[in-house]
């Protein structure tokens, strides 16, 4: 048994030599062909031996397919040699397959030429024993090392690290050396390491440690672990050293990662607050309107985002109003489906405007410089607004899916990357660029600057002041319909989703200075980012706190659930920045309010 596996290994490691520099002499199936018609089982494990670490998809196939007895050795009535068959597709009435020839996987075919249909009883199987079985699981655990494909070669690498199987060295050995990709040669020297901690020879596993050290994957933090409980029990000290080492590395590791995948989220999610607060500095830091129910606008896009991607799928039915209202859809598939995204943030821009014009028009501007009567008029509104998304759409949470340009990530040093969160980053600046020119390069921008400086002057001049706050209200709307439409692409859609993220955003505006858009940036990041930041780290602050009279133990018990403490926090944070600066960070002056 010894001597079969150390044959194996010298003809996986000759393959894997063969397959990094292209020379392979025959073709998988040729080589399975041939392994089907060897005479002894010996014989037959060697040849598939020398599959190990070549990439072709018939190595899977034809494995699988010798192991669930569906090839053949077919004898031509002529008498000549017989013919490795694979029968593939389903039996007719009579029984009969279509025969594929294994060496080729070109339809078998009689003397006319025309293809044969054979039925498997007529047929003698080609027969696998258990070693031959054992080959086959071996040379399909490393087909994927010789995949063109990085992120394949990586993932198999990883399994085959993690296995410990130390009959796998000499494979990824030889991989390492012919090797050309950085990634994957780090993954090779974590694996080769990751199996060579269970060797008998301590300077082995000093060395292993040393590699994995310098390495610091977090993938690796459970197995130095293990080998350090190990080394402890067998009072090897110097390998419980080197394991402490490797250790300190993967944890200074880790905090790194988490360092800048908190900041990255506290990104995104800063982006979001803006967008919605760039709507608030619109409507109550520009207009003086306390709108309540702008949280709803931002359901109203989300919602809107919902309905065009089933729009562009198998369509939808929706309650609406205990009614099962069925709408359909245009059956897209593959990329046409995946552009529902695009047609979907103007759509919900689009509806939630219409939606915040249709409130401006109907109960806002009757209640132009009355806050508390507005804030008690839009938070009417709002719980109206949340009932008739239950009647429509159901109390529950609805998923939108994300099309695929924003499905995947980057891992750069293991920091994971989002695309639809590198994507709500890079459209928030663009919004905010976007309205900077809206502001100050257009004459609606002009006409609202001057309507909000000084409303009577603007009307003296002849400003239509009406259409104007119409408008700016339902540019701020639309804001946080784009908000609603980025926030379906993180999260589930519900009734109150707008409702998470008001009250952020009024303190956002508040923090950054009313009616200041520089400020609303600042302050929109700013708190996104110190509440990913506290929700991250106030769980493993809070055990530290046990001993703090009164407060200890309340503090350990709110720091279970980080998310709500970290906002308390943050609100508290807050409250003390404006006992400072009461104006916020950059004060609005005008004449206005000078007066």
């Amino acid at each position: 048994m010894r001597n079969t596996i150390h044959r194996f290994l010298a003809l996986a490691t000759l393959a894997l030599t063969c397959a990094g520099v292209g020379t392979a002499a025959e073709t998988a199936r040729e080589t399975i062909a041939r392994a089907a018609l060897a005479g002894s089982d010996r014989a037959q494990r060697e040849i598939i031996g020398s599959l190990a670490g070549r990439s072709d998809a018939a190595i899977p196939e034809l494995l699988d397919a010798w192991k669930r007895d569906e090839l053949f050795l077919y004898a031509p009535a002529d008498g000549q040699a017989p013919v490795p068959v694979q029968l593939t597709g389903t039996p007719d009435a009579a029984g009969t397959r279509t025969a594929v020839r294994i060496a080729d996987g070109a339809p078998l075919t009689d003397t006319a030429g025309q293809p044969l249909r054979l039925i498997p009883s007529d047929l003698k199987a080609v027969e696998h024993t258990s070693g031959l079985r054992r080959a086959m699981k071996a040379v399909l655990d490393l087909v994927d090392l010789g995949s063109p494909d990085p992120a394949t070669r990586i993932k198999a690498i990883d399994t085959l690290g993690k296995a410990q199987a130390a009959d796998k060295l000499p494979v990824l050995r030889t991989r390492l050396e012919s090797e050309t990709d950085d990634d994957v040669r780090d993954k090779l020297r974590e694996a080769i390491a990751l199996i060579e901690l269970k060797a008998a020879d301590d300077a082995t596993r000093i060395a292993a440690l040393g590699v994995l050290a310098d390495l610091h994957t977090l993938g690796s933090a459970d197995f130095v672990e293990a080998a350090r409980r190990e080394a402890e029990t067998a009072g090897r000290a110097e390998i419980v050293a080197a394991a402490r080492t490797a250790q300190r590395a993967i944890e200074g590791h880790r905090s790194m990662v988490d360092l800048f995948g908190t900041l990255f989220r506290g990104a995104s999610t800063g982006s979001i607050l803006l967008v919605v607060a760039l709507g608030l500095a619109i409507t109550f830091g520009l207009m003086g309107v306390i709108n309540m129910a702008h949280g709803e606008m931002i359901a109203v896009g989300a919602y809107t985002t919902y309905l065009v991607q089933n729009l562009f799928g198998a369509g939808v039915v929706i309650p609406f109003f205990g009614l099962s209202l069925a709408i359909p859809g245009l059956g897209l598939s593959g990329g046409a489906y995946n552009a529902y995204f695009i047609a979907a943030v103007p759509a919900s821009f689009l509806a939630a405007a219409v939606v915040g014009v249709g409130l401006e028009r109907s109960i806002i501007r009757f209640l132009y410089r009355r806050p508390l009567e507005s804030l008690l008029a839009t938070w009417g509104v709002s719980l109206v607004l949340q009932q008739v998304f239950r009647l429509v759409f159901g109390a529950n949470n609805v998923q939108v899916s994300s099309p695929s340009y924003l499905s995947g990530n980057w891992t750069i040093n293991e920091i994971i990357f989002g695309w639809n969160r590198v994507f709500v980053i890079g459209f928030g600046i663009l919004i905010v660029f976007g309205i900077w020119l809206v502001l100050t390069k257009t004459p609606l921008g002009l006409l609202m600057r001057a309507v909000m400086q000084n409303r009577g002057m603007a009307a003296c001049m002849g400003v239509r002041t009406e259409r104007v706050n119409m408008l700016t209200f339902g540019l701020g709307s639309g804001l946080a319909g784009l908000a609603g439409a980025f926030l379906s692409q993180i999260g589930n859609v519900g009734p109150s989703l707008g409702q998470s993220y008001i009250v952020d955003s009024f303190m956002v505006v508040v923090v950054g200075g009313v009616g200041n858009i520089a400020g609303t940036v600042i302050s929109a990041f700013g708190i996104g980012s110190i509440d990913q930041v506290l929700q991250q780290y106030l769980p493993s602050w809070a055990p530290g706190m046990a001993g703090v009279p009164f407060i200890g133990s309340f503090l350990q018990n709110l720091a279970q659930d980080s998310a709500v403490f970290g906002k308390i926090l943050v609100l508290g944070m807050i409250i003390l920045f404006l006992q400072w600066r009461p104006a916020g960070i950059f004060v609005t002056r005008s004449r206005s309010l000078e007066g």
